[in-house]
Parts: C-alpha cells; sequence; structure tokens
C-alpha cells in the first residue's frame, strides 16, 4: 500500500482527520446499465433528501470547504468535487455517464458525501503522496479543466508534482480506458459514511463492475 504523508497545515485545520487507501486489479470499460441504475437511485436519494443551498452542510462537505476557507481558497468557487456532483443533481442537471471507474467513484462520494481521489495506480511516480498546500502558479492540469488555480488548495503530490485535489484530479493520472490498478483514497477531513463501510462498499462496487482483484483497504489516521 502506498505510503502518504500530511502536511502539518492541514492538520492543523484538520488533526482528527483520515484517509480510506484502497488498491487493486481492475478492468474498466463502458458503465453498465446496472451500475447507472445505481447511480440513479443514488442521485434519486440526494434529490429528495437536499435542496441546494443544503448541500454544503453535508458533514463530509462543510469539513472540507473548512479546510479551503482555512488556506485561503475558496470553495464557493473552488468547489469539492462530492459537492459539485450533488448540486448538479439537485438542481436538474444529471449527471454524466462516463466510464466504470469514474461512475464507480462518483457514486460512492454522492453518498458519502467525501471527495475522491481516484487514480491509475501505474501512472504515481514513487512508493509516497504527500498532501500539501498549492502554490502560486503550480503546474496543474485538472481533468477537463485545463490549468487549475491549485494556490491554497489541498493537493496530493507524487515524486513529479500534483495528482489530486478535492476539486479535481490531475490529467496525468486520470483513470482510462487502459486503466488496470487503481489508486482510490477516499478523504475524509469530516466524517460523514463510517469510513470502513465506504471502503467495504468501494471494495465491493469494483468487484461487481470492474472485475476488481488483489483488493488492498486501510484506512490512516493519527498522522502526528
Amino acid at each position: 500500500m502506498i505510503n502518504v504523508e500530511i502536511d502539518p497545515r492541514i492538520l492543523e485545520v484538520c488533526p482528527s482527520m483520515q484517509i480510506g487507501l484502497l488498491r487493486a486489479d481492475v478492468v474498466n470499460g463502458d458503465t453498465c446499465d446496472e451500475l447507472w441504475h445505481e447511480i440513479e437511485q443514488e442521485a434519486a436519494v440526494v434529490a429528495s433528501n437536499y435542496e441546494l443551498l443544503a448541500i454544503n452542510k453535508r458533514p463530509a462537505i462543510a469539513a472540507t470547504r473548512k479546510l479551503y476557507k482555512a488556506l485561503g481558497k475558496d470553495p464557493g468557487r473552488y468547489r469539492v468535487a462530492s459537492e459539485a456532483l450533488c448540486r448538479r443533481i439537485v438542481r436538474g442537471l444529471g449527471l454524466y455517464r462516463l466510464t466504470t471507474l469514474i461512475d464507480v467513484v462518483n457514486l460512492v462520494s454522492i453518498k458519502s458525501g467525501y471527495p475522491i481521489s481516484g487514480l491509475d495506480a501505474s501512472k504515481i511516480e514513487g512508493d509516497t503522496l504527500t498532501m500539501g498546500v498549492g502554490e502560486n502558479d503550480e503546474p496543474y492540469c485538472g481533468i477537463g479543466r485545463g490549468q487549475l488555480n491549485i494556490e491554497g488548495m489541498p493537493v496530493y503530490r507524487d515524486a513529479l508534482g500534483g495528482i489530486a485535489t478535492p476539486t479535481s484530479d490531475e490529467e496525468r493520472t486520470k483513470f482510462t480506458l487502459e486503466t488496470r490498478k487503481v489508486q482510490i483514497n477516499v478523504n475524509a477531513f469530516g466524517l460523514e459514511m463510517p469510513l470502513d463501510e465506504t471502503l467495504d462498499w468501494t471494495a465491493q462496487l469494483l468487484e461487481k463492475y470492474a472485475d476488481a482483484t488483489n483488493i488492498e483497504k486501510t484506512i490512516k489516521r493519527n498522522f502526528f
């Protein structure tokens, strides 16, 4: 399992933060109807349970927004990915049907409230990820966004640079149809859905829809 280190500036704001880590061998492909039906069902739950202005009060989302503010980032302009997904649902805009791996991560994020980093493990350089704070003009190409201003944003870096934030993952390590090994980080800056249940459910979805094998799971706590 990959090693994870956390910048003290983040721990000052979130001393009890936890990260659920999952690694597995997988097969990616187009999202099947059964998985899409699960996503539609969960979207219906969100739509019936939340008004637009209440989404950012979900514990996992609120904690991530608090961290952004503490680091000097505007969470209203740079929305947490789980918040952005739920806002689309409540606004009736629908979700994009993408690939199995992306949609599994989106499904778990919608239900749990956690921003989740879904990474192609074969493209991660080195054996350690460090969650630090984005710097001014730091190069970062967000998926589908182009150059993203990550200054003041929590960011995972590998040996080459930034690869994931709670707002958007980076193009370099994104899932593709050729992805055969995943590294999934469930970022719990504040707890909502029990983290062990979140990891177990993610593993079950990957087994069911992405033929996952060699699954490793762990929860990282107590970073001090």
